[in-house]
This record gives structure tokens, C-alpha cells and sequence, in this order.
């Protein structure tokens, strides 16, 4: 497909559903994977809850980012779009446990990195899908 003068040129790879596998794309990825992998070892090994809200804590806290990996990892344009809100909720999370104890401050501020990279990343991706969307609906 032939670029139209002043309009972006339609990416590799991406359609309506998926985005196209790019180095944006690739750093949403791995942030989402490393908030994971954060909280999981946030909740299990570097500063567990009590014994008794253990699994309660670790469903409430992994479960939504366990259910958009799929998505994520197929970059599928709408996972993108509501794990690019909820990954927000991560934030605040973050927030407040970097402006807490001592031991927590170091996890929340990894945890604002990660979200503030994704959130990011997944905001220019979608963006410049929006961009060559309305591109090729004007140019056909």
C-alpha cells in the first residue's frame, strides 16, 4: 500500500483488531509481563500480606492482569484499550504504597514505572492506529 502525501502509511502487521508488532508495542508488553511478574512477587515473597488475606489479596490484585495478558501478548487492540484504563487502578496502587512504610516504597515506585510505561506506550500506540484508521478511510 502507497503512501498518501502527509498521511501515515499503513503499518505491518496491523489491523483492525491487532496492532502492529513494533518497538512501542514490545515496551507495553514487557511493562505489563514485569507488573505481573512485580506484583506476584510483591505479594508472595518481598512483602506478603497476612497468611489469611494471601489468596483473597493475590486474586484481587493479579486476576485482572491475568485476564488481559492473552490479549496483550496477541496485541489485540481492544485488550489494549481496557487494560490501558485499568492498568490506571495500578497507579494509584502504586502511589500509595510509594508514600507509605519504609519497606513498600521501592515496589510502589517500580510499580509507577511500569504502569506510567505502559499506560504510555499503549496510549501512542492506539493513537497512531486511530491516526492511519482515519487516514485510509479518507484516502479510500
Amino acid at each position: 500500500m502507497k503512501a498518501v502525501k502527509g498521511k501515515p502509511p499503513a503499518a505491518a502487521g496491523e489491523t483492525a483488531r491487532e496492532v502492529a508488532a513494533s518497538r512501542l508495542y514490545w515496551m507495553a508488553a514487557g511493562c505489563y509481563v514485569a507488573l505481573t511478574a512485580l506484583l506476584f512477587a510483591w505479594l508472595i515473597w518481598l512483602a506478603p500480606p497476612p497468611e489469611s488475606l494471601r489468596s483473597p489479596v493475590l486474586l484481587i490484585f493479579l486476576l485482572p492482569l491475568v485476564l488481559g495478558l492473552r490479549g496483550v501478548l496477541h496485541r489485540r487492540r481492544y485488550t489494549l484499550q481496557w487494560t490501558g484504563m485499568l492498568i490506571l487502578l495500578y497507579f494509584i496502587h502504586g502511589l500509595l504504597a510509594a508514600t507509605g512504610a519504609a519497606p513498600q516504597r521501592w515496589l510502589g515506585a517500580a510499580e509507577i514505572l511500569l504502569t506510567l510505561g505502559y499506560f504510555s506506550a499503549v496510549m501512542l500506540i492506539l493513537r497512531r492506529g486511530k491516526q492511519r484508521h482515519k487516514a485510509g478511510q479518507s484516502a479510500g
